[in-house]
């Protein structure tokens, strides 16, 4: 019975097992790496059902795929590898790489993991905690911070930016001034908090007597599951002006008269200290054949045209191209609309490629022109050709000076048969 009793409180009431959460491997101090011959505290702190307080709480360790001979909370090692926990009935708990150095200098970063808008702590330790002089701490072989003798590095508030490679040098005295010494790179990598927020439109707001009254928009992101229970606040953005400031809420209605200009909008998620910002992009809309036309989610009645939240399409009319006088009389000469036009219908909607070719129609247009200028004058050409060339048994005579000739009138001959 008594059995029985306890096990009520590890079984919910759905009848399925619960399934615990890993155990927590913390390391004491919370450096993971240290001198030859130093010791570090690891406890493991996790789930423990109630079943088993019957009987002594065993934690099982592991040190690679190696079983350690130990079944407390807490244990001291000094020896390098990959360290890990587990209690009965739950799963092996996330690692910790323990690193053993014989150098006179090392970087120690901490064991956890370190999430964007929280400090990143590193220190550089000489040889059993001897003074470090001329300090220099280097992100990517590139230096980022000096100090004059022993000190930490830490930056206050950790972006994605500062993942990295980091390393440490300087000079001891032993017993006098050594050259400068560096420690082995350490790789420092930053977790993402929550992702770029993304604003999307989720319904329609009806106003009384079923007209509509507006859209709701909401920021959506999603935050690491270690920090699953941050706090996130959220605000919204028309241009580079805030329609609602910092809230809780994480939706937001846009009234009907501003639905036209859905586009504009955009989002923002902080932490409640504003430690860690970020910006969505700007609102797209989903729908009909066009990543820009949001339709209505309902199927719209026979009769009623389906809710659209974009502006009618604004006419683009191309500029006329100023006349060139036709300075030929001959040639082919286009009729009036029987010259082919480079746009689509008035009634279809323009594609992309036939709005960037609307922009080059006057150029088109007055190329057409120049063309036909050239083909009139070569038509010219070709029938003086013709008319000069003499018939059998006629004799051609023409003029003896061509300077009288005028500007646009053909040249003429005679012909004596």
């Amino acid at each position: 019975n008594i059995l029985l009793l306890l096990s009520c409180f590890v079984v919910p009431s759905s009848g399925q097992a619960a399934t615990p959460e890993k155990p927590i491997l913390s390391l004491h101090p919370p450096w993971t790496t240290i001198f030859k011959g130093e010791k570090v505290t690891l406890r493991c702190d996790g789930y423990h059902p109630l079943l088993l307080e019957l009987r002594p709480i065993s934690t099982l360790w592991y040190l690679g795929h190696l079983l350690l001979p130990s079944y407390k909370k807490s244990i001291e090692v000094h020896t390098p590898g990959v360290y890990r926990c587990q209690t009965r009935g739950a799963p092996v708990s996330d690692p910790i790489h323990l690193s053993v150095s014989n150098d006179w200098l090392i970087l120690q970063v901490p064991y956890a993991a370190v999430f964007e808008g929280e400090p990143l702590v590193m220190r550089c330790r000489g040889w059993y905690d001897k003074i470090v002089y001329k300090l220099h701490y280097y992100h990517d072989g590139q230096p980022v911070r000096y100090f004059h003798s022993s000190a930490n590095y830490t930056v206050p508030q950790a972006r994605a930016s500062d993942s990295g490679h980091y390393q440490c040098s300087g000079t001891m005295r032993i017993p006098v001034e050594s050259a400068p010494m560096f420690s082995a790179k350490v790789a420092v990598t930053v977790q993402e908090l929550f992702q770029a927020p993304v604003l999307r439109v989720i319904g329609r707001v009806e106003a009384r007597g079923g007209a509509f009254g507006g859209v709701v928009l909401r920021c959506e992101t999603r935050l690491h599951p270690q920090k699953r229970d941050t706090p996130l606040q959220f605000a919204f953005y028309k241009y580079s002006r805030p329609v609602r400031r910092y809230d809780w809420d994480a939706e937001y209605t846009v009234p009907e008269p501003e639905v036209e200009e859905l586009e504009s909008y955009w989002c923002e998620a902080a932490t409640a200290t504003r430690s860690v910002r970020k910006r969505s992009p700007w609102l797209q809309l989903p729908g009909r054949g066009s990543p820009l036309d949001l339709a209505s989610t309902t199927a719209p009645d026979p009769g009623n045209q389906p809710l659209s939240f974009r502006k009618p399409p604004v006419s683009r009319s191309v500029p006329s191209v100023p006349s060139v006088p036709n300075v030929t009389s001959a040639g082919p000469q286009f009729p009036a609309g029987g010259a082919p036009t480079a746009g689509p219908p008035a009634c279809a909607p323009p594609t992309p490629l036939q709005q960037t070719a609307g922009a080059l129609k006057p150029d088109v247009a007055l190329l057409l022109r120049e063309m036909q200028l050239l083909q009139g004058l070569l038509s010219r050409v070709v029938l003086e050709l013709k008319e000069t060339q003499p018939l059998p048994g006629h004799r051609v005579e023409t003029p003896t000076s061509h300077s009288a000739v005028s500007q646009g009138t053909p040249e003429t001959t005679t012909v004596e048969s």
